[in-house]
């Protein structure tokens, strides 16, 4: 390898390559470029903590109050296919972590934007084996963002019964999804 080096430094072709040195970015800036899961990042979609130090205001889809889904049962279960589909908040974010009144917390994640079939599907996931009579409150009521408790979770409330299937839905369990200044 000496010989390499010096046939480099009088500026004669280098005709073999050290692989540590090859391999290595010229910047920091390049290393980013050749990360190999770049493609998987969409524009427009948010990490949850640049949100929080820019101060953006988050805004919860109406539609997860709606969904009249009991947590223990499969997300595909739910009536509203389309509200499925739609994402959990706005501005679209990467991860969220779902915490519920008694500590337990679960995250939903899709690099495409947080879906609210996400997030009901890292919530099935923690409720999947339990038995109907050991949920005192098995149907999700909504989500609650309280900017000022945590910024980077969102609280899950639960109720006692569903709504019957015609009924336009609740929204009683949401005080603060976005009035507060």
């Amino acid at each position: 390898m000496s010989a390499e080096v010096q046939e480099h430094s009088t500026g004669a072709p280098l005709k073999q390559v050290d692989s540590a040195i090859d391999d290595a970015p010229a910047s920091p800036s390049e290393s980013k470029t050749r990360h190999r899961r770049s493609s998987s990042t969409v524009s427009g979609v948010f990490n949850i903590n640049d949100l929080e130090k820019e101060g953006v205001e988050l805004k919860i889809a109406l539609e997860t109050q709606r969904l009249n889904w009991k947590v223990n049962s499969s997300p595909s279960t739910i009536e509203e296919k389309d509200a499925l589909q739609k994402l959990l908040c706005h501005p679209p974010i990467k991860k969220i972590d779902l915490k519920f009144p008694l500590g337990l917390e679960v995250t939903a994640r899709n690099n495409k934007g947080v879906t609210i079939k996400d997030a009901c599907d890292a919530i099935y996931k923690q409720f999947k084996k339990k038995a109907d009579d050991e949920l005192e409150s098995p149907y999700l009521a909504g989500f609650e963002w309280d900017r000022e408790e945590c910024y980077t979770k969102f609280i899950v409330h639960q109720k006692k019964t569903g709504d019957a299937p015609s009924s336009g839905g609740s929204k009683k369990k949401k005080g603060k999804g976005g009035d507060e200044a």
